[in-house]
């Protein structure tokens, strides 16, 4: 059994068209892309500051057993560029096959020969047996919040999936639904909240569609705020938030009195059968950019943006204190540990000393393989 690791390229659209179908067969949700044209990032590897690429692992030249994403991003760790790399997968008929029982690990220790400075953001739950591994490979994992405001009680109750998978959570959820206890009780947990924190002024969210040169003044002046940071100048941000392109963001230019404080990047989603979220109207901060002491007012213009909307509720992945404590001053839950990041060692000793890069590195959904499921 001769596997070779490769670019997906389109001569092996019916190879991965295969390879998913077998994944179906086994009763697996799992599958790969059904083309080698990346839907979110297109370019050529190297034209821009970050890119995606998709490999696949190929038995005998024929039969697609597995696959990854990689997207390398500059990075800004402790005021010095690095190249940075999010990985996506590995995928492998493992899920279902002995056979290809260490393919998986074959494929990280790939990955990290390509780009040592690893990292992926999202695990937990049902990855444990993926967490065990990369642990065992010396990756290191810190955990970090998630960020939840209900502004449509009764729709929450009855609609999210996350919470109604019983019986009796179910009925539990709908007695409080259809009483009226939980549209009193969630308005008054977030209002106790958001007293609990100091608000500065309100700031005006305008929608635009390109970052120009006052983005450009922005990361300038950011940039040596965090102590990591993946690039987010005017050029790369047009190219992961392309007019028309994936992810649908509206983005909004926050000031106040004529000086620009930052940007937000928000979805507005009406989800259909989501397993978290079911058929609610799902807000999302997905990326934003402000110095560390005016996140609180970026978060506050975002947040009344999306509420003027409509939307059921608001949600947010962060990574920063100071971005974590903006939602909370807006009566957010910050749920602590929800999401994993998961880094290689050589980025672990690029963040060296590792509590005091952590407590400096600001990460939202984009850093990742994007706001997918949101």
């Amino acid at each position: 059994m001769a596997i070779q690791v490769v670019p997906y390229t389109e001569e092996w659209v019916e190879g991965v068209r295969a390879f998913n179908a077998r994944m179906r067969d086994a009763n697996l949700h799992w599958g790969w892309y059904a083309t080698p044209v990346d839907a979110w990032l297109d370019a050529p590897p190297g034209k821009h500051k970050t890119w995606r690429e998709h490999h696949l692992a190929v038995e005998d030249g024929q039969h697609v057993r597995g696959a990854f994403a990689l997207k390398p991003h500059e990075w800004w760790i402790h005021g010095q560029p690095r190249t940075v790399t999010d990985w996506q997968g590995p995928i492998t008929e493992a899920a279902y096959d002995p056979r290809f029982a260490m393919l998986g690990v074959r494929l990280m220790r790939e990955m990290l020969r390509q780009h040592p400075l690893l990292y992926s953001w999202g695990h937990g739950g049902a990855e444990q047996p993926m967490l065990r591994m990369i642990e065992k490979m010396g990756f290191v994992l810190h955990a970090t919040p998630f960020c939840l405001r209900i502004l449509r009680p009764f729709r929450f109750l009855r609609r999210n999936r996350y919470l109604r998978h019983s019986p009796r959570n179910r009925l539990a959820l709908d007695v409080a639904a259809f009483s009226g206890a939980g549209g009193v009780a969630l308005p008054l947990l977030h209002a106790a909240l958001a007293a609990r924190e100091r608000r500065s002024a309100p700031a005006q969210a305008t929608p635009f569609e390109r970052f120009e040169g006052w983005a450009d003044a922005l990361w300038e002046r950011c940039r040596g705020r965090y102590a990591a940071i993946a690039t987010r100048d005017a050029e790369t941000m047009n190219v992961l938030l392309r007019p028309g392109g994936w992810p649908a963001a509206i983005k909004l230019r926050v000031e106040r009195g004529g000086e620009t404080l930052g940007w937000a990047a928000v979805l507005d989603t009406q989800m259909e059968d989501d397993r978290r979220f079911g058929t609610l109207r799902l807000g999302s901060l997905i990326d934003a950019l402000a110095k560390p002491e005016d996140a609180e007012a970026v978060v506050g213009a975002a947040f009344r943006f999306l509420r003027a909307r409509g939307v059921d509720l608001v949600v947010s992945n962060q990574a920063h204190p100071a971005w974590a404590a903006g939602f909370a001053a807006h009566g957010f839950l910050v749920l602590p540990g929800r999401r994993l990041l998961a880094m290689s060692p050589a980025m672990h000793d690029a963040f060296a000393p590792l509590a005091e890069t952590t407590a400096g590195l600001h990460m939202t959904n984009l850093d990742g393989h994007g706001p997918m499921r949101m």
